[in-house]
């Protein structure tokens, strides 16, 4: 049983370093949205402003579940 325990801990910890890597990854794209915006434009990404709001709601979802696994598991 401490075995499973210490299984259920590292799959857990694993899930929040996935989580927050996504977080770092995203963050990042929005830093370079803000510093370059207009070096971003074009067909890809014209609204820049959308695009910064697609990452803030991927940043979001990570961030919901590294506080749900700390809160309830």
């Amino acid at each position: 049983e401490i075995i499973m325990a210490k299984i259920g801990d590292d799959i857990k910890e694993a899930m929040i370093a996935h989580a927050k890597g996504h977080i770092e990854k995203h963050k990042m794209n929005v830093m370079i949205y803000f510093r370059n915006a207009a070096g971003i434009g074009g067909k890809e990404h014209p609204d820049v402003l959308e695009a910064i709001e697609q990452e803030l709601d991927i940043v979001a979802k990570y961030d919901d579940q590294v506080e749900m696994l700390k809160k309830y598991f």
